[in-house]
Order: structure tokens, then sequence, then C-alpha cells
């Protein structure tokens, strides 16, 4: 099953790290525009390599993680190991404080018909491209992925609780989460990590496209090198894992914005929706959350100033020619990408992950102000999906449609960097921890 190893991150240098949160940033796909050009202003900020303004694929990209390096900018620590990574956070209206402990290490890189690494949703093609060019041109994992796998006694935590007493890094970040970073260097504890997943399958949660790109690079590379092992750095992946036992993993909805529809109407849109869904009429767009709450195959829809619950005539559900099994079929974004998208709009399944006329946001502000701006032609409001959800998409062996899932918080970037250049993985563990 899943195998780990620790590794020698590249990290920022002792007197930058002081000021690490000026180097942090969002992940790729999360990261606004406004954000990223003030960002940009930081010439050692790591957006400047996780979306560099360049693109992923520039020459000034190869010569920026070169100059990085020997100028001292980034080192790579001396021996392997593991790293403890916590996030600290509220929820809007609640407030406790919520803790999602995990560490990041290197795992294999799984075919996805190998059952080993599963995946819950699709990908876009262009985004997994991109990624496959910046680790190409930086050699470096620049942000790990989020995996989760399972245990039910925590019987790692301990030793990540006392690693994490004493941080490498401890500061708030763009999301209001407070993440500290811990190392591990001890030789038996890393053992004991490995042998938690080595009969594990993991579940992938966060970074669908970034670990599709690694896999992309693999087979470029296992194709081009005749004396391939399958032991070479590029075979590995810089991965966060959480237990999905815990109690402190979150999933925020994502909801569909709909745009560039040609001769879009919104009568003739409602109209074609009630062949499929019962619609019934809001007053105030704040109320669309609790409207829809718990209630299967239950959207809001914002067009303009209106606002409206849909919810799918028990009897259509029948219709539904996809052929994918039950427990992908039941589900609400399947409702919505089959009925909504595909019958209605006439975008076909296979046209939608790369579809320009279907935006994915998180925010509800966000989605009411472009609805009501008319920014967007509809805003389709979604419910967030349980994490049982995922397991049993996962272990089905189908995948949900793309943008199904927030996990929340993000992780961010800038904490470590993970190489997969030669020379800068071939340190064995050090026994004398």
């Amino acid at each position: 099953m899943a195998e780990i190893k620790p590794l020698r991150a590249w990290r920022y240098n002792e007197k930058l790290g002081e000021g690490i949160d000026e180097l942090t940033s969002p992940l790729f796909d999360v990261v606004s525009e406004k954000y990223r050009e003030k960002l940009y202003q930081n010439e050692f900020n790591s957006i400047h390599i996780s979306v560099p303004k360049e693109g992923p694929d520039g020459e000034l990209l190869d010569r920026r993680i070169e100059d990085w390096k020997s100028k001292g900018i980034i080192v790579q620590d001396k021996t392997p190991a593991i790293y403890v990574y916590y996030q600290y956070f509220k929820l809007p209206g609640d407030n406790k404080e919520y803790c999602r402990k995990g560490f990041i290490c290197n795992i294999k890189l799984y075919d996805w018909d190998e059952k080993v690494l599963l995946r819950h949703e699709d990908t876009m093609p262009h985004s997994v491209d991109d990624r496959k060019k910046l680790l190409e041109h930086t050699q470096l994992h620049v942000s790990p992925t989020h995996g989760l796998y399972t245990d039910p006694t925590n019987s790692i935590e301990k030793y990540m609780d006392d690693t994490v007493a004493s941080p490498l890094y401890d500061c708030e970040d763009y999301q209001g989460v407070r993440d500290v970073l811990g190392v591990i260097h001890d030789y038996k504890i890393i053992q004991e990590i490995m042998s938690l997943l080595k009969n594990k399958q993991v579940v992938l949660a966060d970074g669908h496209h970034r670990y599709q790109g690694a896999l992309a690079y693999l087979h470029e590379q296992r194709e081009n090198n005749s004396s391939h092992t399958g032991e070479e750095p590029y075979n590995y992946h810089t991965m966060y894992l959480t237990n999905m036992e815990s109690d402190d993993l979150r999933i925020f909805p994502t909801h569909r914005l709909i745009r560039k529809i040609k001769k879009f109407d919104p009568d003739t849109f409602l109209e074609k929706l009630s062949e499929y869904f019962l619609i019934r009429s809001l007053d105030n767009e704040e109320d669309v959350s609790e409207v829809i709450s718990g209630k299967k195959w239950a959207f809001g829809l914002m067009m303009g100033e209106e606002v409206y619950k849909i919810r799918l005539r028990q009897e259509k559900y029948y219709e539904i020619e996809w052929e994918i099994p039950d427990v992908v079929k039941q589900l609400d974004v399947t409702i919505l990408h089959y009925f909504i998208m595909e019958k209605v709009l006439g975008i076909k399944k296979e046209k939608q992950p790369s579809s320009k006329k279907i935006r994915f946001e998180r925010s509800m502000s966000t989605c009411i102000k472009k609805a009501i701006s008319e920014k967007v032609q509809a805003a389709i409001i979604t419910q967030e999906i349980p994490m049982q959800t995922v397991k049993d998409v996962c272990f089905s062996g189908f995948t949900l449609p793309q943008k199904s899932t927030y996990f929340y918080p993000k992780v961010i970037c800038g904490y470590l960097f993970g190489s997969i250049k030669p020379e800068d993985n071939n340190e064995k563990i050090d026994r004398s921890f």
C-alpha cells in the first residue's frame, strides 16, 4: 500500500524565516488576482515559484530557483525529516477553536488503477499541464498536496503534539488560520509513521491537479529513462497527510457560476428548469443556505436580484443516463451537472471540465455580488459534502465532478519545498537522533 518517506526540505534561510508570514502565499487555484499582485511586490515571496508571473515554463523561473539556492535565499535541511503541520482555525458563528493535525512527507506516486492513492474529483486538463510544467522547470514540489489516511487510535498524535510545542514556524496566514510547523528527526518515530501508512490507502483530499501533473511528469521520465528503477526522486511527491477520523476536518461547498451562454434568457432558463425541478421564489438571498440545508437535491439559484430554491422532482432522478454507480448518481453535484449543465444548458459531460461557461466559487457573498451585478448569468448555490460521502465515492472507484469539495483550511505555500533532484535526495535518515 502507501509508501512514504522523510524528505530533506528546502526552506527559507534562518533570517528570512523570522518573517515567514511575509513569504507564504495561497495555493495557485485559490489566490485572487488582486492579492497575487500584492504578493509579487516581495521579491522572495513563494508566489514567485508557485504562481510565477511569467508562467510555469519560462527561463526566468529556472534562473530564479538557481539564484535563490546560490544566494542562500532557500537552504536545504541537512537530514531527511518528517514535518508536522498543525492548522488552528475558527468557523463563522462558532467560538470553538479547531486544529487540523497532520504531517508532511514524500509519498510514492501511484497510478489511479493501482488503488493505493484514491481520487474523488475529476481534473481540468489545462491546470494539470500547468502544474506539470512548473514541476519540470522548478524541480520542486512547491506546495504539498493534501491526503487523508485512517487511524482510529490516533497512534502518532502524541509525537506530533510534542513536536509542535517547539515549532520551526508559527504564524497567521491569509485565511486567518494559525499555521504551525515542527520537525521530526527521531529515527524510531519516523519508522513508526512510515509503518502506519504501509498497509493503508490514501484519499486525495486536495491537489488533484498537482498530483496529476506529477504523475504525468513521472510517466514522461519513465518513458525517456532507459535505466528507470522506480526509486528516482521523480517517483515521489510531497504530501500533507491528515487523519480522516479526526473531528477537525471541514469540507465547504463550492458553488457554480454560469456565464457566456449565448442568447441566455432568465425566463427561458426557468422554464427549461421547471421540467426537472420544483421552483420556489425566495425573498432574500441571505436565506438560501438555510432554506436548502439538509434537503436532498436542493439548490439555490440567483439571477440578477431574483432568488429561487430549486429541488429535483423525485421521478426525474430515474432519467439519468450517465453510467455511474448509485453512490455517485445520488449526489447533489451529479444532479446539478446532469440536469442543469447538460440537459438544460446543453454542456455535455465530457466538455464540462474545460468549459469556460462554468466557473467555481466558494464564497457565498461573492456569488451574491456577481449575480446582482450581472457579472454572471446565474449563480447556483450548493451544499457541503460530508466526509463519509467522499469516502464512499473514492472506494466506489468513481469520481465526483470537478471542484465538488473545498477542504478547509487550505495548506499554504512557502513553509517548505520538496526537491526531485537526485543530488538533493541522497542522504539517509540520521539514526543518531
